[in-house]
């Protein structure tokens, strides 16, 4: 792919057949304000690191996809003003007219698998919107992990969403929805929810085993690992739901809609907290990361078994 570009760290990885997971970048530009949006993400790569892994954010930037960003990249990239939200169906317009944009779960996915990388660490995946019997708001997240063979790590979907219907969808996409270490499906903020998770698994090992079994078999797309947000860090569902429903009503009161939603709601989400949406928001992502690296260890090690 001639304008995709690998940074140095990136390629020397891949090069040797290391650990490296890729990272998303919307965090960056529509996730938290300067400069609390560059530490973070440097803390996020950094926690890669420390557990055995390359870390490799990706973005578009000025029309190239780069997969991993310098540190002057990265913050250039942290400083950057009506930087696009770019998914499945505007990645590539964004590169032909030689945008800057910044990639959500499905478009970091597509762009991993060009680069082959097996594991993807991030927040919560989008899903189904609350009302979408009548909006039809479905993210394209769930359809990319019905179809990209990448191993996604992130704390459940977020629990702005209609949990129960996205649960439902990637069922009947064949997607495996694995919590990690637990029978509940976490909401995000929460450690866990009504929702029992379809799967278990209960070590890196075991996850990645699941990844290469599923490229053996020639399954299509990815699995979603749902890790629970740490405990010191939780929103319990009873604290946080009503905050939702509220943040949830002024945006339709608002005729808020599209990829407008989500950014809305976690603006109003860390209002109404007081900060403390953000906070956990961090934790998780922290938590995810660690989580990703040691599975991607897991991945890279040579297959072993009789001559």
């Amino acid at each position: 792919m001639t304008n995709m570009e690998l940074s140095p760290e990136v390629a020397t990885a891949l090069t040797n057949g290391a650990p490296v997971v890729a990272l998303e970048s919307t965090i960056i530009t529509h996730g938290m304000p300067w400069p609390d949006n560059l530490s973070t993400a440097q803390r996020v790569e950094q926690t890669v690191r420390d557990h055995g892994a390359t870390p490799a954010t990706i973005a578009v930037l000025n029309g190239t996809l780069h997969v991993g960003l310098t540190d002057p990249q990265l913050e250039t990239l942290a400083k950057a003003k009506d930087v696009a939200k770019l998914s499945r169906a505007d990645l590539a317009v964004c590169m032909a007219r030689g945008g800057t944009g910044a990639t959500t779960v499905a478009a970091t996915m597509i762009a991993a698998r060009h680069a082959g990388i097996a594991t993807f660490a991030t927040g919560g995946i989008g899903g189904v919107h609350r009302g979408a019997e009548t909006s039809f708001d479905i993210s394209a997240d769930l359809h990319e992990l019905a179809q990209t063979p990448v191993t996604v790590v992130c704390a459940g979907a977020k629990a702005i969403l209609d949990l129960p219907k996205t649960l439902e969808v990637l069922e009947t996409l064949g997607v495996p929805v694995i919590a990690y270490g637990q029978d509940s499906f976490p909401a995000f903020w929460s450690r866990t929810s009504p929702l029992p998770a379809p799967l278990r698994l209960d070590t890196p090992s075991q996850i990645a085993q699941a990844h290469l079994a599923r490229a053996a078999l020639g399954l299509p797309g990815g699995q979603l690992i749902a890790n629970p947000i740490p405990t010191t860090a939780e929103i319990p569902p009873e604290e946080i739901e009503p905050i939702i429903a509220r943040a949830t009503e002024e945006a339709a009161e608002k005729n808020i809609t599209g990829k407008s939603v989500t950014p809305f709601l976690l603006d109003r989400l860390f209002e109404l907290t007081h900060g403390r949406s953000l906070d956990a928001n961090i934790a998780l992502v922290l938590n995810n990361a660690a989580l990703a690296a040691a599975i991607a260890t897991e991945i890279a090690k040579p297959a072993t078994g009789p001559a």
